[in-house]
C-alpha cells in the first residue's frame, strides 16, 4: 500500500475509519494492546527502527529470547495494572543552532509496549485531528505541510506568525494531556499505564530523576501524545478561521497583514499559556513577511519553495565531515556513506524548485572527493603512479605528483581533474545532486 494512503497506520496495518470515529468508551483497550498480532507488529516496528539500548543495556538482538522467557509474567502484570516501566536513558544530541536536544531512550521492552499502545490509540484519535496537522501522522508528511504553507502564501496570506514553543516535549503538562486522552479512553488500566510511562523518570549519569511534566523525545508513544495535546490548539485556530499549518511543535499561521499577525500572536500566546500551560519563546517567535520565514528547512521566495540557507549550511558541514582528510576509512566505504547521505538529503530537499546552486554544489562535491583520493594516495611515488594509471602523460604526472601544494588546492588542478574525471568519479560511486534533483521532479 502506498505511503500516501491515509488509511495506513505507521506499522502497515489498516483500520476502519468509521469504527475509528466512534468514541472509545470500552474497558478492554488494554486487551487490544496485548493481542498477539498487535504485539508482534509492534516488535517488528521497534526492530526496524533499531536504536540504542535503554537503562537495562538489552540489545535488539537479545530481546526475542528475553521476551520468550518473560512475556507471560510481563503480560499478566500489564493486565493486573502492576507493571512498572523503567526510567528512560537520557541522551543529548547537538542542535543545529547550538545547545543539545535531550532524547529519552526507553528500554526495548517499553518501546515495544508503547508502540503497541500507539497502534491501538492512533486509529481512535487520528481521524479527528486537524487537516492542517502533518507531523507523525499516517499518510502525511513534511512535504505536505510545506506545500500547504506555499498554497496559503500564493493565495495572498503573506504575513507569517511563526510560533516557537519553548522546550515543548519537556514541558507538556501531564494533567492536561491525560484529561485529553481520557476523553476517548475509559480503560483505567491503560490510562494508568500511560500515566506511569509519563512519570517513569529519567536516568542521568546513573541517577534517576523524577518526571513531573513532559513526554520524552525518543519514545514511540510521544508523537501521538504530543498531537493529542496540540490538537486543542488546532481546533482553536480552526474555530477562529485561521490559515495555519502544524508539524509536531512547529506552528505557522498565515494572515494578510502585519497588524493582524501581531494581534494573532498575542491572543494565541495567551491561549497556549493559559489553556495548555505551555510556554511560548517570545525571543524566537516572530511576525514576519512570509518570504522571511523558514519552515521545516524550507523558505518561500518569489513564488517558489527553496531549501533554507541553514539547511544548505548543515548539508555542507555534514559533507565536510564525510570527506574529512583525517577520517581513516577506505574510499569505497566513504563514497557509499556519502552517496547514501546525498540520496537521503535530496529525497527530502528535492521538493525545492531552486535549481541554480546545484551545478556548483556538484563541482564542490567532486573537488572534496578528489581531495580525499589525493590525500589517500599519500607519497609522490604513488600519486605519480595513480595519475599515469588514470591516463595522465608521464611528464604531467611527475610534475603534479611532486607538487608540495595542499590536497584541497591540488584537487582543482587540470591534471587531477583529467585523471579523476566526472565519469570516473561516478563509476566509483559518487552520485550527482543535480541528477538526484531531476529525479525528484514528482515531488514538485
Amino acid at each position: 500500500m502506498s505511503h500516501s494512503d491515509p488509511m495506513q497506520n505507521p506499522t502497515g496495518g489498516v483500520w476502519d475509519r468509521r469504527a475509528a470515529m466512534q468514541p472509545a468508551l470500552r474497558e478492554d483497550l488494554i486487551e487490544r494492546v496485548l493481542e498477539r498480532q498487535n504485539m508482534q507488529r509492534a516488535w517488528k516496528q521497534v526492530k526496524a527502527n533499531g536504536g540504542a539500548a535503554g537503562v537495562d543495556g538489552m540489545t535488539i538482538a537479545a530481546f526475542p529470547d528475553f521476551m520468550h522467557a518473560q512475556w507471560s509474567t510481563i503480560g499478566q502484570a500489564l493486565r493486573d495494572g502492576t507493571y512498572q516501566p523503567a526510567p528512560v536513558r537520557q541522551h543529548g544530541i547537538p542542535k543545529p543552532g547550538g545547545g543539545q536536544r535531550l532524547l529519552g531512550i526507553p528500554r526495548i521492552l517499553d518501546r515495544v509496549i508503547q508502540q503497541a499502545i500507539a497502534q491501538v490509540l492512533t486509529p481512535i484519535f487520528d481521524p479527528a485531528f486537524s487537516a492542517s496537522s502533518f507531523g507523525f501522522r499516517p499518510g502525511r508528511s513534511a512535504h505536505g505541510a510545506v506545500k500547504q504553507v506555499d498554497g496559503y502564501i500564493k493565495a495572498g496570506y503573506r504575513v507569517c506568525v511563526d510560533l516557537d514553543l519553548a522546550k515543548f516535549f519537556d514541558t507538556v503538562d501531564h494533567d492536561v494531556l491525560m484529561a485529553r486522552v481520557a476523553e476517548k479512553v475509559s480503560d483505567k488500566r491503560l490510562l494508568q499505564l500511560i500515566g506511569r510511562y509519563l512519570r517513569a523518570g529519567v536516568e542521568v549519569e546513573g541517577t534517576i530523576h523524577p518526571t513531573w511534566q513532559g513526554t520524552p523525545q525518543g519514545s514511540p508513544l510521544s508523537p501521538l501524545l504530543s498531537n493529542i495535546v496540540l490538537d486543542v490548539l488546532d481546533k482553536e485556530l480552526e474555530k477562529r478561521g485561521h490559515r495555519f499549518c502544524r508539524y509536531a511543535d512547529d506552528v505557522v499561521i498565515l494572515v494578510r497583514s502585519r497588524r493582524a499577525g501581531e494581534r494573532v500572536m498575542q491572543s494565541i500566546t495567551r491561549f497556549l499559556e493559559r489553556k495548555l500551560r505551555l510556554k511560548v519563546n517570545r525571543q524566537k517567535s516572530q511576525v514576519v513577511s512570509a518570504n522571511e520565514v523558514a519552515f521545516l528547512g524550507f523558505v518561500f521566495r518569489r513564488g517558489k519553495i527553496r531549501w533554507s540557507e541553514q539547511s544548505v549550511e548543515r548539508f555542507k558541514a555534514k559533507v565536510r565531515r564525510l570527506t574529512s582528510r583525517t577520517w581513516g576509512v577506505s574510499m569505497q566505504q566513504r563514497l557509499a556513506i556519502l552517496s547514501c547521505y546525498l540520496r537521503g538529503w535530496m529525497n527530502y530537499y528535492g521538493l525545492s524548485n531552486y535549481y541554480r546552486p546545484l551545478p556548483e554544489i556538484d563541482r564542490w562535491l567532486r573537488r572534496r572527493v578528489r581531495m580525499c583520493y589525493w590525500k589517500q594516495w599519500g607519497r609522490p611515488r604513488r600519486r605519480i603512479a595513480m595519475l599515469i594509471k588514470l591516463g595522465v602523460n608521464r611528464r604531467n604526472a611527475i610534475i603534479t605528483g611532486r607538487s608540495s601544494r595542499g590536497a584541497w588546492s591540488m584537487a582543482r588542478t587540470p591534471v587531477t581533474q583529467q585523471a579523476m574525471s566526472n565519469p570516473w568519479l561516478k563509476a566509483q560511486g559518487l552520485v550527482s545532486v543535480r541528477e538526484l534533483w531531476i529525479a525528484c521532479a514528482p515531488l514538485r
